[in-house]
């Protein structure tokens, strides 16, 4: 090519990938900048400004039944969430708030606890004060703590509680329980336009200025804004996105993002993760929860996995390495591949709260389990270490790749343990150990 192609070859390749850049034939990231907001502490974890997104998840127990509580937010703990939600909804709730806090503390689990309150929070901080104490977060539904006169009572309370004990509150706005009086005085001024809105948009603006007004009112009974998250949570993407830009246009509150009643299974993590990856790759939100409904008999912990999942791949934090594995195809008829992939993922996450003790920068390597000649031996070169298994038709042999370079082919029956053992070895040999780091 004469430099004169090559120029015009440049500039239509700048095009091509148009918003992305192009500078020196180098892509950079097409991400826009993070919104900014105002950090908030919560037990030691930081919300907003420029901390990591945080994970949170929420209990499905009877809160009463301590043992239960206590056993399934360790559960979550130790799958990642980094805070964890529970109902607190009737006295026996609230009484077994501060026990929950200290079985946790005594087993080593201290991730922060957030109570749920809705319709009669003031009452059970107030007459439990130890609960009121133990907990780290107060979340309130303004929609539900009241009518009339008493909502703003009872919210002040909730809120002069807060700062009592120097407690940060999410302010939760959900679709379902939005303020009906403000709903109603919107409407009213909507209809008086020459042109009105479309009555969804004014519900959509109900949502966002029932948040936005409370803060402003907690603000103003005296809890500081480095104390106040907000969230707007839809049940339908393309709203969920339209909230949570606006607020996020509005004002520098730290956001919680979170696609409500999300569903079961595939659509519920479908849902969640095209909702939250937009508003992700816009900047937007400082810490995330995926509302799934359990399937039956299946871990609470999926929602915490999928959690990690959206942020991982999405490139904004790493919490364990992933598996790259193909999606099968006439080459590769025998499920042994993805028997591996899925045995190879299950040990990485098994080893992985060892080896972030020991070692620094485990959670972005990168593992390839592959089931043909096809593209197995191209990922598995890309991946920090990865294996090629052997497709139909091929010799029964399946190369092993580290950082690019064939180091060994593995055959016979014993192929899963040695390639857990390749990958073992691997992490010791690569990275570097924390205690090193501390010296």
């Amino acid at each position: 090519m004469g430099n004169g192609k090559i120029d015009d070859f440049k500039k239509c390749l700048i095009q091509a990938i148009s918003p992305r850049t192009c500078i020196q034939m180098k892509f950079t990231n097409c991400y826009k900048p993070r919104h900014q907001t105002c950090s908030v502490n919560i037990a030691g974890i930081t919300v907003g400004g420029n901390a990591p997104i945080v994970v949170q998840s929420m209990t499905n127990t009877d809160t009463a039944d301590i043992d239960a509580t206590t056993h399934q937010i360790m559960q979550l703990a130790n799958a990642g969430s980094e805070m964890v939600r529970l109902t607190v909804n009737n006295a026996e709730a609230a009484a077994a708030v501060a026990t929950i806090r200290k079985n946790l503390d005594a087993k080593h689990c201290h991730v922060p606890l957030i109570g749920d309150f809705h319709f009669n929070g003031h009452k059970l901080l107030t007459e439990h004060p130890d609960c009121a104490q133990a907990l780290a977060k107060y979340r309130i539904n303004p929609g539900n703590v009241g009518k009339g006169k008493k909502r703003d009572a009872q919210f002040s309370t909730m809120i002069e509680l807060a700062c009592k004990y120097d407690k940060a509150v999410r302010i939760g706005v959900n679709w379902g329980s939005m303020d009906q009086a403000l709903l109603a005085e919107l409407m009213d001024k909507n209809s008086q336009l020459d042109e009105p809105l479309d009555a969804h948009d004014v519900m959509l603006e109900t949502v966002i200025r029932s948040a936005l007004d409370s803060a402003k009112q907690a603000e103003a009974i005296g809890l500081t804004k480095d104390k106040i998250i907000l969230s707007c949570k839809m049940s339908v993407v393309q709203d969920l996105i339209t909230v949570y830009r606006s607020l996020a246009s509005r004002d520098d509150y730290a956001l919680h993002l979170g696609l409500t009643e999300a569903g079961i299974g595939s659509k519920g993590i479908v849902a969640s993760t095209a909702a939250l990856s937009v508003l992700l790759h816009d900047g937007i939100g400082d810490t995330i929860r995926i509302s799934l409904t359990p399937e039956p008999g299946a871990p609470r912990e999926k929602e915490v996995i999928v959690a990690q999942e959206i942020l991982q791949t999405m490139g904004l934090r790493s919490f364990v390495p992933l598996v790259t594995a193909c999606p099968g195809c006439g080459r590769t008829t025998s499920t042994y591949f993805q028997e591996l992939a899925s045995q190879v993922q299950s040990y990485l996450r098994i080893q992985m709260p060892t080896w972030k003790e020991k070692y620094t920068g485990v959670e972005d390597m990168s593992v390839a389990v592959m089931g043909c000649v096809v593209n197995g031996p191209g990922e598995s070169k890309h991946a920090n270490i990865g294996i090629s298994l052997p497709g139909n038709g091929e010799r029964p042999v399946a190369p092993v790749y580290e950082d690019g370079e064939k180091t060994v082919t593995l055959k016979g029956d014993n192929i899963a343990a040695e390639f857990e053992g390749l990958i073992s070895a691997y992490v010791e040999r690569t990275y570097k150990s924390r205690s090193m780091n501390n010296e």
